[in-house]
């Protein structure tokens, strides 16, 4: 099953919004292209024009091209004159040691939400994991991405620190998924998707063992199954 690309920028699911705002246009374009670079459907080294990628996302090429100059603002592409944006390559190293600093941050802030999370607030997040399985099956990689990013900052906000999900956020930003192509091919996406629904589970249920099993195994798939191109 060949990857599938989403047509416009999906809308934020029906949850608590980080900062207690909703995005703008704008930042919902760019979420959508930062999800596209994170999951190799747009290629580092490569130029990419602002029309170019307006059409391909099925919107106009100005906010394309404002929210460009964002994502070269947090370094994950380079302005190239009259031509458009080059994506930014970044190290075997890099992914290892950006892993290594979300695993640390991660694990533990999400174990300690068994013992401090409100079911209800934890139960909000059931429906955005359920929108990672669907684009999962679906093929849709960007809108896989997407869905996971805020399942995640969601679910770590819930821990009260918004210095801590900014840093996640920046990190999260700068991976890379490559494997994802060849998961959703072989039909193995929606397997990993699933954790996310057993993660929340093992949350509600406040199993602190299981919960940190999860996220061990769920962090692990960035630089095993999620990354081989």
């Amino acid at each position: 099953m060949a990857a599938q690309r989403s047509s416009a920028p999906s809308a934020a699911p029906d949850l608590p919004t980080l900062g207690g705002r909703r995005s703008s246009y704008r930042e919902r374009v760019a979420d959508a292209l930062r999800a596209a670079l994170i999951a190799g459907e747009l290629r580092p080294g490569e130029v990419y024009s602002a029309p170019t990628l307006a059409a391909r996302f099925g919107v106009s090429a100005t906010p394309v091209r404002e929210a460009m100059l964002d994502l070269a603002k947090e370094g994950l592409v380079d302005t190239v004159p009259n031509k458009g944006f080059r994506v930014t390559e970044v190290s075997e190293k890099q992914l290892d040691e950006y892993t290594h600093i979300r695993s640390l941050i991660e694990i533990p802030t999400v174990v300690r939400l068994t013992t401090t999370a409100d079911p209800v607030s934890l139960e909000a997040l059931r429906p955005a994991a359920r929108e990672i399985v669907t684009a999962a099956a679906a093929g849709d990689l960007i809108a896989y991405v997407e869905a996971d990013i805020r399942f995640h900052l969601c679910l770590l906000a819930l821990a009260g620190n918004s210095h801590l999900v900014e840093v996640v956020g920046d990190l999260r930003k700068r991976s890379r998924l490559y494997g994802l192509t060849a998961l959703v091919e072989a039909g193995r996406l929606e397997a990993s998707a699933r954790e996310h629904l057993e993660l929340l589970d093992a949350l509600l249920e406040r199993d602190e063992r299981a919960v940190h099993a999860v996220m061990t195994r769920h962090l692990g798939h960035v630089r095993g199954l999620w990354a081989a191109p």
